[in-house]
């Protein structure tokens, strides 16, 4: 998947990231830090929009209760670009 953001920044996330760091409570949990959980169905079948804040990523298998703020899809993104604008930044990573 690509997001184009509004300082033409063109992320682009492979459906496994997407799906590993899936925020929902389901997934992750009711506190803590955000972290990658392998498995579940990586084919991308709907994406929704959430006011204008967000995305609602509906999966294959039917899992659609994560809200991937525009903030945080711009945290995941860890392309060299992003890591080298702001290398204080949160980066999420794979375990």
């Amino acid at each position: 998947m690509e997001i184009l953001f509004a300082d033409d920044h063109l992320a682009q996330y492979p459906h496994e990231i997407l799906r590993g760091f899936c925020p929902c409570a389901v997934c992750q949990g009711h506190q803590g830090p955000i972290r990658f959980i392998p498995g579940g169905n990586t084919q991308l079948a709907d994406i929704a929009e959430v006011g204008d804040y967000a995305l609602r990523l509906t999966w294959a298998d039917g899992h659609s209760t994560g809200i991937y703020t525009f903030k945080f899809l711009r945290e995941l993104c860890s392309c060299p670009e992003c890591e080298k604008a702001d290398p204080t930044a949160q980066q999420f990573r794979r375990s």
